[in-house]
């Protein structure tokens, strides 16, 4: 168990790690709002697909797999405080980790086919990024739903039970609720970047928590200092 602890902190860690790849890249050479048109987005798509391709692989595809041992690390963690709350929490929390893992799937395999459909069709290939794009969206952004109510039930068993601190699981709880919001039509954008960023702070201070203090009694002997 303290193995999975371990392995748990810094997968949160790297968790927060490509969020911050992910929020670098977008604001630094991923921005297309200068792309007018859905024949010049998929145009901007050509320009940057080799970044593209890695950024989705590090934001999605590896960040998934980080998630994956968070995820059950939690509920080696959390399960004996709170089963039924967990039980639930944990079948989210892998059913997130395979919306991720598809969004990074259907982006990348996506765009080569757009890319390569451009030189016969510019047009058509504009047509499919569109419909390749709106379901990217709708797994891995367009709402935070699953992520936040995992969140949020994994920092009220948390805070019930007196794991982590008092102020990671209101963050926790706040967060969680920015990704359900994000559900609300808009809302959506202000919901998810909350989420996105606040899912930062906690992934960074969870891990740390959970490195230092591997064990369920550990971290409450830790949330009462």
């Amino acid at each position: 168990m303290m193995n999975l602890q371990k392995a748990g902190g810094v997968a949160s860690l790297l968790m927060a790690t490509s969020y911050l790849i992910g929020f670098w890249l977008y604001f630094s050479f991923l921005d297309a709002s200068g792309y007018s048109g859905p024949v010049r987005q998929v145009e901007f798509l050509i320009e940057t697909q080799a970044i593209q391709h890695i950024g989705n692989l590090v934001i999605y595809v590896a960040a998934s797999l980080f998630l994956l041992v968070l995820v059950l690390a939690l509920h080696e963690l959390l399960k004996d405080v709170s089963s039924s709350v967990m039980q639930i929490a944990t079948a989210l929390g892998l059913i997130w980790v395979g919306v991720v893992l598809a969004a990074g799937m259907v982006f990348n395999i996506g765009m080569e086919t757009v890319v390569s459909l451009y030189g016969k069709d510019p047009a058509f290939a504009a047509s499919v990024w569109y419909s390749v794009y709106t379901v990217h969206n709708g797994l891995g952004g367009g709402t935070e739903i699953v992520g936040g109510i995992w969140l949020l039930l994994i920092s009220w068993a948390a805070w019930k039970k007196r794991i982590f601190s008092a102020v990671l699981n209101a963050i926790g709880v706040i967060v969680g609720l920015a990704g359900i919001l994000s559900i609300i039509p808009g809302l959506g954008e202000m919901g998810g970047m909350i989420f996105g960023l606040g899912q930062i702070v906690w992934f960074l201070w969870l891990g740390a928590m959970m490195l230092r203090n591997g064990s369920t009694e550990a971290l409450q002997n830790q949330s009462m200092r």
